[in-house]
């Protein structure tokens, strides 16, 4: 029972590693001033639930542990959620319907991400934009160049996530391309 608390807590350490390189990447600058992210609440779900999915998509791809290391991210994940919305005021008895509406909103379009980019990471724009970008309301050059951006961005993502082995997601080593990188020339400046 002792070594079975002990790998627990060893193990949490690595998840709360992972989670704050997750959250530090979700968060970076250029998304929101470049890549058609809204700063906002919302627009900061959905940027840590692209990122998330992206880590989730090869956690689960790898063997074991990764797949365990994925559920256990996911736990995390739903742990700052819950965590966050009592921060921001929202009541006890209203938290949980929150966190079903988070939950959905999170599985949803980690599910479509996924599929997308089984399909070809040319797939990944239109769910993108449904879900991140909302780019059907708008049709301006500058959302369509934010969404091409974005879709670049998370298909590198996607690539470079590809070839990290279980040990790197463990000690942290999970490198994100600046999203600075993908901007639209008219908005790098």
């Amino acid at each position: 029972m002792f070594f079975g608390l002990f790998r627990r807590s060893a193990n949490r350490v690595v998840i709360e590693r992972l989670y704050t390189v997750l959250v530090a990447a979700s968060r970076q600058p250029a998304l929101f001033t470049g890549l058609g992210m809204a700063d906002t609440f919302e627009g900061r779900f959905e940027s840590l639930t692209l990122h998330a999915a992206l880590v989730l998509r090869a956690l689960n791809a790898l063997p074991a542990p990764g797949p365990d290391l994925a559920q256990d991210l996911v736990d995390a994940i739903f742990r700052h959620f819950d965590h966050t919305l009592r921060e921001m005021g929202v009541g006890d008895t209203a938290v949980p319907k929150r966190m079903k509406t988070l939950a959905g909103a999170f599985l949803g379009r980690s599910a479509a991400y996924d599929e997308a980019l089984r399909e070809g990471p040319e797939h990944l724009a239109p769910a993108l934009s449904r879900n991140i970008l909302h780019a059907a309301k708008d049709d301006s050059g500058a959302a369509n160049a934010a969404l091409i951006a974005l879709t670049a961005y998370a298909g590198a993502v996607a690539a470079g996530l590809k070839n990290l082995s279980v040990q790197n997601f463990i000690d942290g080593a999970v490198p994100f391309p600046d999203p600075a990188t993908f901007m639209p020339k008219e908005l790098a400046s």
